[in-house]
């Protein structure tokens, strides 16, 4: 499995957004792993959907994947770009984010959340593990993310600036 890093390789532009969005990702995973420390039932699972449902369009807009920016292309170039999203098969990107539709597909990561949730119940090093787990589950989704971008990117010879 590459990463974003060696899909984003053979273009500047897509190297540069990685790295932004990368940024991004590790603040918000560092905030998850911190809330996911914390043994109050379901308050991991709230932090995380806020978390997330900020970084993803975050994420879209430094692709330039944002809905406001997909708008403002011009028809043609629009059309591949929602063919592309199709082929990748993002419901991500290029989306408006709501806490639903994140919670949705975090089901990707749902055996990590479980894990998460059993962990933090055992006194101090439970607590580690349910950080490690809720700090690794978000950078896992964060650099997922990333990589349908590029695709969608790639796919629909989107052109960053």
């Amino acid at each position: 499995m590459p990463t974003a890093l060696q899909l984003a390789a053979d273009d500047a532009a897509l190297l540069a957004a990685v790295q932004r969005s990368r940024k991004l990702l590790h603040k918000r995973a560092l905030m998850a792993g911190v809330a996911s420390a914390v043994p109050v039932p379901g308050l991991d699972w709230a932090v995380d959907a806020a978390l997330l449902s900020k970084l993803i369009p975050a994420i879209n807009k430094e692709f330039g994947l944002a809905p406001e920016q997909i708008d403002q292309l011009d028809p043609k170039k629009r059309e591949q770009v929602q063919k592309a999203v199709a082929m990748v098969g993002s419901v991500l990107v290029g989306k408006f984010i709501s806490r639903d539709l994140v919670l949705k597909a975090a089901g990707k990561i749902g055996t990590r959340m479980a894990t998460k949730q059993l962990a933090k119940y055992i006194p101090l090093a439970g607590q580690i593990v349910a950080a490690t787990v809720g700090y690794a589950a978000i950078r896992y989704f964060g650099e997922e993310h990333m990589k349908d971008c590029i695709r969608v990117s790639k796919q629909a010879q989107l052109r960053l600036e």
